[in-house]
């Protein structure tokens, strides 16, 4: 395959054993600032993906509550292809720390009675949420996670 830009398009989809979280690579700014960008593999990619209500629903509750677990991050967001999000921090290059905090923020979904944030005021798509579903997803990826760390299928 031609080398792609975008380091995931150069990911071989049909390797991969989701659940996993997977560092994709650092940027340093000009400043020595480093940005450590992983990607947090929910579904098994061209198998399975997350219903976009339970997705939409926990990508408002990590966005919120990993900020309690973790400093320094910059953003959490889902991928299109409905599979997994994107973590990027600022200045931490510790593995365990992300794997740490995604627990932590994947047992607060499951303790959530509301989702944050899902309003017409602050959500560009209130309507279209699931805390249950929310909830479904994040049961999952924590009964797996003994899987994490491992990327590639044996």
């Amino acid at each position: 395959m031609k080398k792609m830009n975008v380091e995931s398009f150069n990911l071989d989809h049909t390797k991969v054993k989701a659940p996993y979280v997977r560092l994709v690579g650092v940027t340093e700014g000009s400043h020595g600032d480093k940005i450590y960008k992983y990607d947090i593999r929910f579904c098994q990619p061209n198998q399975e993906h997350m219903e976009m209500k339970g997705l939409h629903s926990i990508e408002h509750l990590m966005a919120e509550n990993i900020r309690n677990h973790m400093d320094n991050v910059i953003d959490i967001g889902p991928m299109g292809c409905q599979t997994g999000f994107y973590l990027a921090i600022l200045n931490n290059d510790s593995y365990e720390d992300v794997l740490e905090a995604l627990e932590k923020t994947l047992n607060d979904v499951l303790e959530a009675t509301e989702v944050p944030a899902c309003n017409p005021v602050q959500c560009g798509w209130a309507a279209n949420h699931s805390l249950e579903g929310a909830k479904a997803i994040a049961s999952k990826m924590l009964a797996e996670k003994e899987g994490w760390t491992q990327v590639f299928a044996d």
